[in-house]
């Protein structure tokens, strides 16, 4: 069935068909537990099916199955193990549109969003499958009396607290290399969007991954997480979420000096100069806020303009965002859901503040519904301008479709206003002085910055943020150090 036939059967039923019911421990799906939760889609706010909520032993029994079939992949074959992760690949691409639609009413996304990240997880294998038999160390010369060499080693078993915004392409981001250095895994999604790290955890063993080595265990955060941190046998774990979630999971997992990756999101800065094309300008800062419904880590949120280009930008961007069509993902509309009430409320809570203090609302500000049926958590797209550096709407991370708006008139100006927050993600400079560009990039304190487009480059450019955006690089080569250890060896030749 093609993406099309799976999502009209859903919008007349209601129901997918053979979701996981269960956890996915030691190659297979496990019974379900008596503990239960509904899984909503956002884009009815109805719930559509029911999965299952790990306890501490369902969580002990997956590490268990990871540390026994680590010990195995570790001695397999490079070229092997690259062979493995490309037919995982070709198995993600063949289930493709399933995965699709399942990332949709899950998440609340549209189906081209949901779509494009599952092509992104089947690159992602690609990339790493590449990657497994080149992972090399390097020689050390030390003089005459010595042969000194470096290598590197699997940590072993690996841990990964997946997002609900991007559940699939973020699961790809960590499994594929973790696999291709030679770890083994254990993932747990997040409560909202458990179903596509399980099916895909099923479809890798299709593709040949060993029984053991992919565990995947719902449940909720402050009880499977939690029981994951504090375990000594994850010896890397990567976590993508909000900074306190992130300080409480570094906290828990301080005692046994547990490797991190955190990715804490972030409050990005889109800057355009006055040289700059007003129209390239709106499209890119449109697509950076409004895409996912502004659910993204690296949205560009914080619009920081010229003033002599201000009025021409946001007359578009007005115009752009006013036209947005909110509507199931399924549905082809402009824009999708917001992941859950809960958020939604949070969402419309920041606005409404924002309004209260006076903000310059250029179009949007409240809590919308789906077109055609009237349901749903939607938020209509929303500008806010003429911000004031320390309004909270600058400083906070809104996470939703949710554009903040400041001004500037000098490159020092834009600067101290692009850093001018606890985050440090990354950032998008647009102008057509070379030297400016340079300039502005180099003072940026963030991870990743573009220039004259929104988040150039892809899964080979290392990706992960500064100051309370977290640290550690995933994606690009950089994305197999946390996977990874050196260890040193020096052999004397001494008779």
């Amino acid at each position: 069935m093609t993406a099309q036939d799976i999502a009209r059967t859903y919008l007349e039923t209601g129901k997918l068909d053979a979701l996981p019911d269960g956890h996915f421990i030691g190659g297979r799906t496990t019974p379900a537990s008596n503990r239960k939760m509904e899984s909503f889609d956002p884009g009815r706010s109805e719930a559509f099916a029911e999965f299952s909520l790990a306890d501490d032993s369902d969580m002990d029994r997956a590490i268990s199955e990871a540390e026994k079939a680590a010990k195995s992949w570790r001695q397999v074959a490079p070229s092997e193990r690259c062979r493995i992760l490309n037919n995982a690949a070709r198995v993600l691409r063949d289930n493709a549109d399933r995965l699709s639609v399942i990332e949709v009413v899950d998440s609340g996304k549209t189906l081209a969003e949901a779509a494009g990240d599952v092509q992104s997880s089947a690159r992602l294998f690609e990339y790493y499958a590449g990657a497994a038999d080149k992972l090399d160390g390097r020689s050390v010369n030390l003089g005459p009396g010595y042969t000194a060499f470096t290598v590197r080693e699997p940590v072993g078993v690996t841990g990964h607290i997946i997002p609900w915004n991007y559940p699939t392409s973020t699961f790809a981001r960590g499994v594929a290399p973790a696999l291709a250095a030679g770890c083994s895994v254990v993932a747990k999604p997040a409560e909202t969007t458990p179903f596509t790290a399980l099916v895909m955890a099923e479809l890798l063993v299709e593709a040949g991954v060993p029984e053991g080595l992919v565990n995947v265990v719902t449940g909720l955060g402050a009880e499977v997480g939690a029981k994951m941190a504090h375990d000594p046998r994850i010896k890397q774990l990567t976590f993508t979420g909000s900074v306190t979630t992130g300080v409480s999971v570094a906290q828990m997992a301080a005692p046994n000096v547990t490797r991190l990756t955190l990715e804490l999101g972030g409050k990005s800065p889109l800057i355009a100069f006055e040289d700059a094309d007003p129209e390239k300008v709106a499209d890119g800062a449109y697509w950076a806020i409004f895409s996912n419904s502004g659910q993204i880590c690296s949205a560009g949120s914080r619009l920081i303009l010229h003033k002599a280009i201000r009025d021409d930008v946001l007359a578009i961007l007005k115009e752009r965002a006013s036209a947005i069509r909110t509507a199931h993902g399924l549905t082809a509309p402009d824009m999708g859901a917001v992941n859950s009430e809960l958020h939604l409320s949070r969402i419309k809570a920041h606005v409404d503040a924002a309004k209260a203090r006076g903000a310059n609302l250029l179009t949007g500000g409240d809590v919308t519904h789906d077109v055609e049926t009237g349901k749903g958590w939607f938020f209509e797209p929303t500008i806010l301008a003429d911000l004031a550096p320390n309004d909270p709407a600058v400083q906070d991370e809104i996470f939703g479709p949710v554009l903040s708006v400041q001004n500037f008139e000098t490159e020092e100006e834009a600067i101290a206003l692009a850093n001018g927050t606890e985050f440090g993600l990354i950032a998008s400079v647009y102008t057509n002085d070379i030297g400016r560009s340079m300039r502005v990039a180099a003072a940026m304190d963030c991870g990743q910055v573009s220039v004259n487009d929104y988040w150039a480059g892809g899964l080979e450019l290392p990706f992960g943020g500064n100051k309370k955006s977290g640290y550690g690089r995933e994606k690009g080569w950089e994305g197999l150090d946390a996977y990874t250890k050196v260890k040193s060896i020096t052999i004397s030749n001494a008779s």
